[in-house]
């Protein structure tokens, strides 16, 4: 007990001090229940009280005790009971010090519950804001991506980074299994494209029920296609990739960096940031999907064509050569024998020229062997020698013109200047063809200009081979234009020269069409 008990129920100045000291205390006090061990602590160190506890406002009352109320916003909250102690009964001055407790503790327990209201609602603004930087960040990683793994290679590495996991897999759902579409951090590149069965898995109950989880303890219960490639995690957090209802897979990061287990922020923030990258993976799946479509139209396209070479140009000599020997088989005299085989044998020579060429057609030895410059001047010569095309070129690829790009990148060039070209003899019935092909370091720019007949660009399917022209070229990452009119058609490509090619998605590649 601070000073002597007074009767009077006047406080000395040192007990009004004491008590003034006390509630500045507790006003600074934060926590709601440490404030209220605090008013305990303080009630019975200043009145001497035997013990002090606070209880409801209708706690029947003791004589033996002495009650005051503590008062919050004008009404009874709570009361504080002080017991006699073993100096005395408690008196006057001691009902005035609980009193003044009392008021302070009413008024620090209000200051402190909107502290800590005001404290929920700043973390709660912090997660948002922290959900909202999330799904922003994975936006703006992702933007104008459309290459599927491209897209989940992204996810999966920002992913990680959101929740400073060990590592990350993406699975992707495929009917009645998942398969790992995409990892980053600590995690063998061998379990990319493997595939588990959804059922009986953590990720499969996740992918079925649409909500997250956290698992904990994982070490004594392994994951058996991680432990089989010597990951062993300790911890888990689930998130399901969804969007407009549709489960798409999951996002499963393991073992924190700064600890193991994984915190509910963590599971937010890797929920919003699957939330927005939902949306990509769709539509990365669905321009896959188109891309694919386009490629096997292409293809069935480039198939028609050959087959019709085959039957019009070399099925239709063989069937004469056949019609040939039949005949001279019957003749008696030898003169005729003679010119009849060495007939045979022309026109044996003839096919086999013209098979010799289709299948370079199909794919120039030149081209692997030599590169692109030799390859496009057997094609020019060939194309001279069997139609008559009147072709000026200008292939320049770096100093003597002997410079290699990737592989794909001349692959690329060469069919776009041979479907161009084929498409001027055939279809075009031009006379004169120019082609230019400059390296420009960083990309390479090809020209093609004729003077046939032209046609309406606007028609992929009167387009002469440019939907398979146009899918070379974006898989490449560049740009192609074309304009046609009744005085020709010129063609204008660009491709990176590197392996680097840009997204695929990015507007500056599309293909444009145009009528002159």
């Amino acid at each position: 007990m601070i000073g002597s008990r007074q009767t009077e129920g006047i406080l000395d100045e040192a007990q009004l001090r004491h008590v003034s000291e006390a509630g500045r205390l507790l006003v600074a006090q934060r926590d709601p229940e440490r404030l209220l061990e605090e008013l305990l602590d303080h009630a019975r160190e200043l009145t001497g009280a035997g013990s002090a506890e606070v209880l409801a406002p209708d706690a029947p009352a003791d004589e033996s005790s002495l009650d005051v109320p503590i008062v919050i916003g004008g009404a009874p909250w709570r009361v504080l009971r002080l017991a006699d102690g073993c100096d005395g009964e408690l008196g006057e001055a001691d009902r005035e010090i609980s009193s003044m407790l009392a008021d302070w503790a009413g008024i620090a327990l209000s200051n402190a519950w909107l502290y800590r209201d005001t404290d929920e609602r700043r973390i709660e603004l912090e997660r948002s804001i922290r959900e909202l930087e999330a799904t922003s960040e994975i936006a703006r990683v992702i933007g104008g991506e459309t290459r599927l793994d491209r897209v989940l290679e992204l996810i999966a590495g920002r992913s990680r980074s959101l929740v400073e996991a060990s590592g990350v897999l993406i699975l992707l759902s495929e009917g009645d299994e998942l398969t790992v579409a995409a990892t980053a951090g600590n995690v063998p590149r061998e379990l990319t494209g493997v595939r588990m069965p959804a059922r009986r898995s953590a990720a499969g109950r996740v992918l079925a029920s649409g909500e997250p989880e956290r698992l904990d303890g994982l070490e004594s219960s392994p994951d058996l296609l991680l432990a089989r490639h010597g990951v062993h995690p300790r911890s888990a957090v689930i998130v399901p990739l969804m969007v407009r209802g549709v489960r798409l897979g999951v996002i499963e990061a393991f073992d924190r960096v700064g600890g193991p287990q994984f915190r509910v922020d963590d599971e937010q923030l890797l929920l919003a940031a699957a939330a927005s990258a939902a949306g990509a993976v769709a539509t990365a799946q669905s321009v896959e999907r188109e891309r694919l479509r386009r490629s096997l139209a292409a293809a069935e396209q480039e198939r028609s064509r050959w087959a019709r070479e085959l039957h019009d140009d070399t099925l239709q000599a063989l069937g004469g050569l056949r019609v040939l020997l039949s005949s001279a088989r019957r003749r008696q005299d030898v003169p005729s024998l003679h010119a009849a085989l060495d007939g045979a044998v022309e026109q044996l020579r003839q096919e086999i020229a013209n098979l010799r060429a289709l299948i370079t057609e199909l794919r120039p030895a030149a081209l692997d062997q030599l590169g692109l410059a030799p390859a496009l001047e057997a094609l020019f010569e060939r194309i001279r020698d069997a139609h008559g095309l009147r072709i000026t070129s200008g292939v320049a690829l770096g100093e003597g013109g002997g410079r290699r790009l990737a592989p794909e990148i001349e692959t690329v060039v060469y069919r776009v200047v041979q479907e161009s070209l084929t498409n001027a003899v055939r279809h075009a019935q031009a006379e004169r063809v120019r082609v230019e092909v400059r390296d420009r370091r960083d990309d390479v720019r090809v020209s093609i200009h004729d003077d046939g007949h032209g046609f309406d660009v606007r028609e992929p399917s009167r387009g002469f081979g440019l939907s398979g022209m146009r899918e070379r070229i974006a898989l490449a990452g560049g740009r192609l234009e074309i304009s046609s009119s009744g005085s020709g058609t010129e063609i204008e490509a660009v491709v990176p020269a590197s392996r680097a090619a840009p997204a695929a998605g990015d507007p500056k590649l599309a293909a444009v069409a145009r009528p002159a």
